[in-house]
């Protein structure tokens, strides 16, 4: 028996989140295996956050997916996949930037797109990606949304090497300086759609690029300026 085993019951609902899974020596008899090998699954799936220990109540099944998994997943995704869940993640940390920036905010972002600066074939590309994500980090911070801003973080810290593959891509059009300077003035202005729509329009050349290079799902850039303005509505 292995962890994957009990993930597969409660990926399957046959254990739903919140009811109470058998219990050690019930599990250990329905997979044939000694009670410390369920002990070690269910310490690995509680540790992941799926399985919740109630001392002297249960164990509980506290979610169905695996945050390992997940994350997995994301890593392993491709370069068009990464840019289309980019493009959600930046419109909307725009749109709540622009509600609630403060002047804090607003001062914090000017001086990072200043030092960002554009990108020209003098630029030190990993130098200017850190400049670049201090920028795009500021507006994710501006947004107020400590859920945001974590899942932000990670995201820009899992897509680097696609980040890299952009800039170095003569092919592909990167966003450039003007770009991000139609996402502050939106922010600044606090126009929500505005600052949603510049984010969107910088990186939906690069998806149509991807489109006409891999030959797949055609138009989707337009399906996500559709959704991206009504998603949060």
């Amino acid at each position: 028996m292995h962890y994957r085993s009990i993930r597969s019951l409660i990926d399957q609902r046959v254990w739903k989140v919140g009811e109470c899974i058998p219990k050690e020596a019930e599990l250990a008899e329905q997979f044939a295996v000694g009670r410390n090998t369920v002990r070690e699954a269910i310490r690995v799936l509680s540790h992941a956050g799926m399985l919740e220990v109630r001392q002297g109540d249960g164990t509980y099944v506290r979610r169905e997916l695996d945050p390992a998994q997940t994350v997995s997943k994301l890593n392993r995704a491709g370069l068009r996949d990464h840019i289309e869940l980019q493009c959600l993640l930046e419109s909307e940390a725009a749109r709540f930037a622009a509600r609630r920036r403060t002047p804090e905010d607003i001062a914090r972002l000017k001086g990072a797109l200043a030092v960002r600066g554009e990108y020209t074939s003098e630029s030190i590309l990993d130098e200017f990606l850190d400049r670049d994500r201090d920028f795009h980090v500021a507006i994710a911070t501006a947004s107020h949304n400590d859920a945001l801003q974590a899942l932000y973080a990670y995201f820009t810290a899992s897509i680097n090497s696609h980040t890299k593959s952009i800039f170095s891509d003569a092919d592909l059009p990167e966003p450039s300086l003007a770009d991000h300077h139609a996402i502050l003035d939106a922010i600044v202005a606090s126009d929500e759609e505005a600052a949603a729509s510049a984010a969107r329009n910088m990186l939906v050349p690069l998806i149509d690029k991807l489109d006409a290079l891999l030959g797949t799902r055609p138009g989707n850039a337009k399906w996500i300026n559709r959704i991206g303005a009504t998603f949060w509505k």
